[in-house]
């Protein structure tokens, strides 16, 4: 995002969830230390990377209906402006991410605005935190386990190696802290946020997994409220709210709109022609109502 100065910032931190029953949330206990050595993380982390691998791959083939709200609040909580985002999302086989958008009005955030950055995470980092394809870049800390609700899970904290410089790729990875099953080896749980941030600004966003079809643990809710300090000192306090839901298994390849711009009431996305569907293939789901 960019504020009225011209200056950028993004989304952010740690958050209440009201969400589905099966996923991660609730009571927590603190994170205890648990004496294992090198040799055992390393096979941690090799567990639960090749399970990362599986899910991204499995992800292909669903469906799902995102919900994005962020809001900057002023004082006494009132809320200053609103940005509203709902999309019809899918992957194809090479994880390229692809959105309808159904319903995106017009924003009245006067503080800040979107940036292609923000829009990045949005679909990649924040509910995702780790891409397999780039765990070598990545320092993994143990920091022992941690009990909540039903599940024990290891903790650790995650940073990159080296962190990309954005003058000369595009690159984004994961900063913050991650959690995974100690029964199943998956990422349920992720804090943390996308760098570099350059002169922008990326607040932490928490984000819960729930589990789909009895397999996998998909997206299911992120949350954040932060402020946002900038160089100059202006202080913004933000909120982002985001659902996924109504995961079906089926592949519909749509045209991804990275900028606000391209979905103004001008150029709302056309109904797409309906094509033939191939022996065996399962239609999407509609669209869901605008809201």
């Amino acid at each position: 995002m960019k504020n009225i100065l011209r200056k950028y910032i993004s989304f952010g931190a740690a958050a209440l969830l009201l969400v589905a029953s099966t996923m991660i949330y609730g009571q927590e206990e603190p994170i205890v230390p648990n004496n294992i050595n090198q040799i055992e993380i390393d096979q941690i982390i090799k567990k639960f990377t090749a399970n990362e691998e599986e899910f991204r791959y499995a992800l292909t083939n669903y469906v799902f209906n995102r919900s994005a709200t962020i809001q900057t609040i002023g004082l006494g909580g009132n809320i200053t402006g609103t940005y509203r985002r709902d999309s019809f999302m899918t992957f194809n086989s090479d994880g390229e991410r692809f959105e309808r958008i159904t319903y995106f009005p017009m924003a009245t955030l006067t503080e800040i605005s979107v940036t292609p950055e923000d829009l990045d995470d949005l679909g990649g980092i924040n509910p995702f935190a780790l891409d397999p394809r780039n765990i070598s870049m990545y320092s993994f800390s143990y920091m022992g386990k941690q009990r909540i609700d039903e599940l024990n899970l290891h903790v650790f904290d995650v940073r990159p190696k080296v962190v990309p410089n954005p003058d000369k790729s595009k690159l984004r990875l994961f900063v913050g802290r991650i959690w995974v099953d100690d029964q199943d080896f998956m990422l349920v749980k992720s804090k943390g946020k996308g760098i570099p941030e350059g002169k922008q600004r990326f607040p932490v966003v928490e984000t819960w997994r729930s589990s789909v079809d009895n397999k996998y643990w998909f997206p299911a809710y992120s949350a954040s409220n932060d402020e946002l300090v900038f160089d100059n000192g202006q202080v913004v306090k933000m909120r982002l709210r985001v659902r996924y839901e109504d995961y079906k298994q089926g592949r519909s390849e749509v045209i991804i709109l990275d900028d606000p711009g391209d979905a103004t009431d001008k150029d709302q996305p056309k109904k797409e022609e309906k094509k033939p569907l191939k022996p065996g293939e399962v239609p999407p789901p509609p669209p869901p109502p605008g809201k």
